[in-house]
């Protein structure tokens, strides 16, 4: 209990120095607008590959349909902040509005889907996402393929920060929960779950609405910081971006996933130049990965506390004795 208590403490500790650091950073000058608008980047892929990670890495159902979640937030943001929420407190509304719209989404398209596995799943859920797109693509109230403009501007690195970290802890709490346990079980051996009295269908959907929810925060964050959106914008291209992460970080791993967005959203600032050319790239390094250790970066490997304070906990114990 001590050591819980004591890494919940430390986790604490590094979000507000994280935070103290890049403020400080900011107010000399180290960090540039540029800069800042990478760290946004970041921390929005943060939070896409979060969700999707925990629908592939911790309840193993292969899934390709993270960017119609994440288009769904994008518009009841635009949609709402442009006809008339106008405001912050307008902002949170719409976020709440496009998190409540995925989560029903996510419930209509899993409880068919999930009856599926494998690449059949991965089709049917990409499937689902490009119905999305093209709903929003022919719709008057999204202003068809022409998308969005002048979105009212409300996100900021420091909003962005606290979402990302709010979302980490709620995936982490749930994955370490009961529910969570469950879910894994069903990644493990669906079978064998299923014959101990788990009701596979309902955990793997809880996963996959939760992953939804986390999409729809991002793209509402996405939408109120680069202002314009379009349908174009959450086409297959932005579910693979997002599936890319997550495997070079290790599917099963939320440290993997921080690790892979932090190195993928410097290495696309510094290949801006490139143009299209850096998704080669980006294939490149993945195939490399594949090779070289397919697992990903950090495996199912996990930074943790807990883990540290038992460990000299257990080393002090063997030192009296």
């Amino acid at each position: 209990m001590k050591a819980n208590l004591k890494s919940n403490l430390s986790w604490l500790l590094l979000m507000v120095v994280g935070f103290v650091l890049i403020n400080f950073l900011v107010v000399i000058g180290v960090i540039d607008s540029f800069t800042e608008n990478m760290l946004v980047t970041i921390g929005i892929n943060i939070i896409l590959a979060v969700g999707l990670n925990l629908v592939i890495g911790f309840s193993g159902q292969f899934s390709l349909g993270h960017a119609g979640f994440m288009a769904i937030g994008a518009y009841a943001t635009g949609i709402m902040t442009l006809g008339g929420f106008d405001s912050f407190g307008g902002w949170i509304v719409s976020v709440l509005v496009g998190m409540a719209i995925a989560a029903v989404v996510a419930i209509i398209v899993g409880i068919p889907c999930f009856r599926l596995s494998g690449d059949y799943l991965a089709i049917a859920t990409m499937g689902a996402a490009e119905i999305v797109r093209i709903v929003l693509n022919n719709m008057k109230i999204t202003n068809g393929p022409a998308g969005l403009f002048n979105i009212p501007q409300y996100t900021t690195w420091p909003l962005v920060y606290v979402l990302t970290c709010l979302t980490t802890i709620v995936t982490v709490n749930f994955i370490h929960s009961r529910g969570g346990r469950a879910v894994m079980s069903v990644r493990d051996n669906e079978i064998a779950a299923e014959a101990m009295g788990i009701n596979t269908t309902r955990w793997k959907l809880a996963a996959f609405v939760l992953g939804a929810v986390t999409a729809a925060i991002a793209g509402s964050l996405s939408a109120s910081y680069i202002q314009t959106i379009a349908p174009s914008n959450y086409g297959i291209m932005q579910s693979v971006s997002i599936l890319i992460i997550v495997v070079l970080g290790g599917m099963g791993s939320m440290t993997g996933t921080f690790v892979a967005a932090v190195v993928l959203g410097i290495l696309d600032t510094v290949l801006q130049s490139f143009g299209v050319l850096r998704m080669v790239i980006y294939a490149i390094v993945l195939i490399l990965m594949m090779v070289f250790k397919p697992s990903g970066l950090m495996g199912t490997n996990e930074l943790s506390f807990a883990r540290i304070f038992n460990h000299k906990k257990a080393d002090k114990g063997e030192a009296k004795a």
